[in-house]
């Protein structure tokens, strides 16, 4: 399956945020206590939604016959969980996929992709972050190559960092 990356707009918000609160519920699902202020996010994590939509940072992740099958933010820095970086990275963050979609390899094809645009864009790395609790998550990434080279903690996790040199 091809996927296109169709940039997210301001009135899109309401789109994004149930993306957002459909992941958090599949992920209650599985007994993962992650994302679950997405059900009723605070103002905070909306302003956060709203400021990434301006800096053109989001992206709808759709295929060949234009249907949504997902998002996922894509930085250029990320002072927040990474500090100010001296090598040029793409951080890669909110990577949602629908559970229509799930199991099917469009996880790594996303991530395959901003690998291939990163390394156009002279990047050395891609990076993202995982809740430490979500075990299953931080080893899907494993899997695909990252490694696990910190941990930030954050007001409501543990998050491990993963880079993936390109």
């Amino acid at each position: 399956m091809n996927i296109i990356f169709k940039q997210i707009e301001t009135k899109d918000l309401n789109q994004v945020l149930e993306l957002f609160k459909e992941a958090a519920e599949k992920i209650a699902l599985k007994n993962v206590d992650h994302w679950q202020y997405w059900k009723n996010p605070p103002t905070e994590k909306i302003q956060w939604v709203v400021e990434g939509i301006q800096k053109k940072e989001f992206f709808f992740i759709n295929n060949t016959v234009q249907e949504n099958i997902g998002m996922v933010r894509i930085m250029n820095e990320d002072e927040l969980y990474w500090g100010i970086q001296t090598e040029k990275a793409k951080y890669i963050h909110s990577l949602v996929v629908k559970g229509a979609y799930n199991g099917k390899g469009i996880g790594a094809k996303i991530i395959q992709e901003i690998e291939n645009n990163a390394k156009k864009d002279a990047c050395k790395y891609i990076r993202l972050d995982a809740v430490a609790t979500n075990t299953k998550l931080c080893k899907y990434y494993e899997k695909l190559g990252f490694q696990k080279v910190g941990v930030k903690e954050m007001p409501l996790s543990l998050n491990n960092l993963y880079e993936k040199a390109l």
